[in-house]
C-alpha cells in the first residue's frame, strides 16, 4: 500500500538554506534555464554533463588546474574521460583548512577518546609524507592498511595520496587469508596495522596475524604498528620489518606539505568487491572521480559544509569509510567511531551524537532496525537537536525502519536512504534535502547520474521491478580492475548485460513519487548487514575441512536483511552435529571475517552444477525463495534442486 502523505517535508527555511538551492540558482544563472524542481535540475545534469560537472568543480571549490575539456569520449562506457587535461591532488583538497578547530574526533568504544585539530592533522600528514618518501615510496606504489577507523588511518591515507601512491585498506577483524586475498594481489610496499583493537569491551590481539601476513607479503619494506591498546612497541618488537608508528615519525620535523599534482584519472584507492568465482576483485578508483563525486554528494545531496560534524558508522573495509573521509573537503569535522555500536548498549552512538553535536548521523538499515527491536527511543532520552540528517545504507531500509526514525529518533530530520556501492565508491540514488521523504523510498537519482530501471529486454520500466542501470558515463566509474590489463574483467562485471550501459546488479523499482526502491541484489553476491561479501571467500575456508566435500552459499532474505545460508555436502560417514557446525563457523570467522559466518548451515546430499561443472548459487537461491528457475537445461543435475525446496531449518 502506497502512503498518501510523506513522512517529512522540508520547510521553506530548510530549502533556502540547503546548498543545493544555491547550486540551482548558479546553474540557472549560467544556463538561462529555469529549473522548476529537482527533476528538472537532474534532467539538465545528465543531458548537459559538461556544463553540470564544470559547475560542480567551481561550486565545490576544487583545488587544481581544470584544463580546457570537461568530457572526452562521453558516449563510451567504459572509455569516457572527465577533465582529461586537469591536474589535482586529492589530499590537497581535503587539507585546505588550518587552525585549532577539530578536524577529527575519535571514540574507540568507551576505552579511547581523542581529538585532532586541523593543524595537528596536517603535521601528522607532513611527517608521514616524509617517512614514505624516505622509505622509497613512489607514485603508483601501494600502501595497505589493516586498520581501525581512527585518526592515524586518515592521516596515513592523506600522506599516501599526497605523493601519488595508492591507498588500500581493510578492517583488523579480517582473518589472515581474507587480508592476503586482498593485499596479496596488489603488492604493497608499506603495511600499517594496529597493536590490537577493542570490540565489545574486550581487547582483540592481532600480533600473530600481522606476523603471518607480513611473512606472505614480501614486497612490504616497512610495517608501522599503531598504538591503540598500549602495546605497539611490544608488538613491533616481535615482528620483522615492523616499527611503532609513533617512533617512526617522532624524529621527523614538520615541513610544509607538498602535493603532487596528477591527472584526474590517477589512481587513488584500490577497493575490493567479491563475486562468486574467486578471490576479491581489486577495483581501482581515480583521485579526480572520487573527489568530484564525493563533493557533489556531500555538498548538494547531504548539505554538508563548514561547521558540520559528520559521522558515518563504518570500518575501513567498507566504501563508506572512503566516502566519510572526503567530508574534510567541505571543511567539516569528522566524528570517527571504532568498535561495536551496541557496547555497552544501543545508546552509545546517540550518546556520541548528543555529546559532539553531530549534524549528520550516518548508519545502516540493520542498526536502525536493531535499535527499534531493542525498544530504544532516543527521541525521549537524547538531545538530538543538532542532527539535521540521518542517513541509512548497506541494505534497503524497511518502511518500519523509515517510520521508526521519525517516531523513535527525531521528528524533524532529513532521512536519507542511499545506495551505490564499492564499484563506484559512491551512490547512484540518495537523499535530496529539498524533497519530501516517503516511506520505504530512496528520494531520487543522484545529480549527473543517468540512473534507470530496465527490464530484461533493455526497456525502461516504471513502477515495475527491473535491473538498476546507469545509461551514461560518470566521473566515479573505476579506472579499471587491478591485474586486468585488457579490461576484460572490468567489462564483464558491469557492461556485459547491456552494451555500453552500466548494469549494477541491483533489483530496483521506480515509485510514483519519482523515488526508487532497491529490492536487493540481483546477482549472487551476499549482502548480510549491508556488507557485500563473496561466496568464494567462504568456500575457500570451508572446503579446507576434511569433513566437507563441497559447499554452496546463498543470501536468504530474512527479517528485513539478508542472512548467509551455507549448504554442505559431507564426507562419507560424517554427520552435521553441533560440534561440526562450531568448527565450520570458527574456520570461517578466523579465516575470512565474522561477517562471513553463516546464520544457518544445512547438510545436503548433492549440489546442482552446470554442465561445465560450476555450482549454481542463483538457481538455489531462487528455489529457497520459492521462485522458479529459468534455465534448468543448463544444469547437469537439475534433480538436485529439489533438495533445497521447503527446508524446515530455513523457515525460522
Amino acid at each position: 500500500m502506497v502512503a498518501s502523505t510523506p513522512l517529512w517535508t522540508p520547510s521553506k527555511q530548510q530549502i533556502a538554506a540547503a546548498p543545493i538551492s544555491a547550486f540551482t540558482a548558479e546553474a540557472e544563472g549560467r544556463t538561462g534555464i529555469r529549473f522548476a524542481d529537482y527533476a528538472a535540475l537532474h534532467r539538465w545534469s545528465i543531458e548537459d554533463r559538461e556544463a553540470f560537472w564544470d559547475l560542480v568543480w567551481d561550486f565545490c571549490g576544487i583545488v587544481g588546474e581544470k584544463g580546457k575539456t570537461v568530457l572526452a569520449n562521453g558516449d563510451k562506457m567504459p572509455g569516457a574521460a572527465f577533465f582529461p587535461g586537469s591536474k589535482l591532488n586529492y589530499a590537497e583538497n581535503l587539507l585546505k583548512k588550518t587552525g585549532s578547530d577539530d578536524a577529527l574526533v575519535f571514540r574507540g568504544e568507551d576505552k579511547v577518546e581523542r581529538r585532532m585539530s586541523w593543524d595537528a592533522l596536517r603535521e601528522q600528514v607532513s611527517k608521514l609524507q616524509q617517512l614514505f618518501v624516505l622509505a622509497g615510496v613512489k607514485k603508483g606504489d601501494r600502501i595497505a592498511a589493516m586498520m581501525p577507523n581512527m585518526p592515524e588511518t586518515i592521516a596515513a591515507m592523506l600522506a599516501t595520496a599526497s605523493i601519488g601512491a595508492i591507498w588500500s585498506s581493510c578492517s583488523p577483524d579480517f582473518g589472515e587469508q581474507g587480508v592476503l586475498d586482498r593485499f596479496g594481489q596488489i603488492e604493497p610496499v608499506i603495511f600499517i596495522a594496529p597493536d590490537g583493537y577493542w570490540y565489545n569491551g574486550k581487547p582483540i590481539d592481532v600480533a600473530g596475524k600481522i606476523k603471518t601476513v607480513l611473512e606472505k607479503l614480501p614486497t612490504v619494506k616497512k610495517a608501522l604498528i599503531v598504538d591503540y591498546l598500549g602495546k605497539a612497541e611490544e608488538v613491533a618488537a616481535g615482528i620483522d620489518r615492523a616499527e611503532p608508528f609513533s617512533q617512526a615519525i617522532a624524529a621527523i620535523a614538520e615541513e610544509p606539505l607538498t602535493f603532487e599534482h596528477l591527472p584526474f584519472s590517477h589512481p587513488l584507492y584500490i577497493l575490493f568487491s567479491s563475486g562468486t568465482t574467486g578471490i576479491p576483485k581489486c577495483i581501482v578508483h581515480s583521485a579526480g572521480g572520487t573527489l568530484l563525486q564525493h563533493v557533489k554528494e556531500h555538498r548538494l545531496h547531504a548539505g554538508i559544509g563548514e561547521g558540520d560534524r559528520v559521522f558515518y558508522f563504518s570500518t575501513c573495509g567498507w566504501m563508506m569509510w572512503n566516502w566519510l573521509v572526503s567530508g574534510l573537503a567541505a571543511n567539516a569535522t569528522l566524528l570517527l567511531y571504532d568498535g561495536s555500536p551496541f557496547y555497552p548498549d544501543g545508546n552509545v552512538l546517540f550518546d556520541y551524537a548528543q555529546a559532539e553535536k553531530m549534524t549528520y548521523f550516518g548508519t545502516s538499515a540493520k542498526f536502525i532496525d536493531s535499535v527499534r527491536k531493542a525498544e530504544l527511543r532516543p527521541i525521549d532520552t537524547h538531545d538530538l537537536s543538532s542532527v539535521r540528517t540521518v542517513s541509512s545504507t548497506g541494505s534497503p531500509l524497511s518502511p518500519e525502519g523509515f517510520q521508526f526514525v521519525y517516531d523513535g529518533i527525531k521528528k524533524d530530520v532529513h532521512l536519507a536512504s542511499i545506495s551505490g556501492g564499492t564499484d563506484i565508491v559512491s551512490c547512484f540514488v540518495l537523499g535530496v534535502p529539498t524533497l519530501p521523504v516517503w516511506s520505504g523510498e530512496i528520494q531520487a537519482a543522484g545529480l549527473g547520474m543517468a540512473v534507470d530501471v530496465w527490464d530484461d529486454d533493455a526497456r525502461p520500466v516504471r513502477q515495475e521491478k527491473g535491473e538498476l542501470v546507469c545509461a551514461k558515463a560518470f566521473p566515479a566509474m573505476p579506472v579499471g580492475f587491478w591485474n586486468d590489463p585488457d579490461g576484460a574483467k572490468y567489462h564483464s562485471a558491469y557492461f556485459e548485460r547491456f552494451d555500453n550501459i552500466w548494469c549494477h546488479g541491483d533489483f530496483a523499482e521506480w515509485t510514483e513519487h519519482g523515488g526508487i526502491v532497491i529490492h536487493g541484489r540481483s546477482d549472487a553476491t551476499l549482502n548480510p548487514g549491508g556488507v557485500r561479501i563473496g561466496t568464494a571467500e567462504i568456500y575457500n575456508q570451508v572446503e579446507q575441512l576434511p569433513e566437507i566435500v563441497e559447499a554452496l552459499c546463498i543470501g536468504q532474505n530474512w527479517d528485513d536483511d539478508v542472512r548467509v545460508v551455507l549448504f554442505v555436502r559431507l564426507a562419507e560417514g560424517v554427520a552435521l552435529d553441533e560440534a561440526l557446525e562450531k568448527t565450520i563457523r570458527t574456520k570461517i570467522r578466523t579465516g575470512a571475517s565474522p561477517r562471513h559466518v553463516p546464520a544457518r548451515i544445512v547438510a545436503v546430499t548433492d549440489i546442482p552444477r552446470t554442465k561445465s561443472g560450476k555450482i549454481t548459487e542463483l538457481a538455489v537461491r531462487d528455489i529457497v525463495h520459492g521462485r522458479g528457475v529459468k534455465n534448468k537445461e543448463a544444469l547437469a543435475n537439475p534433480e538436485a534442486l529439489d533438495l533445497f525446496r521447503d527446508i524446515p531449518a530455513l523457515a525460522n
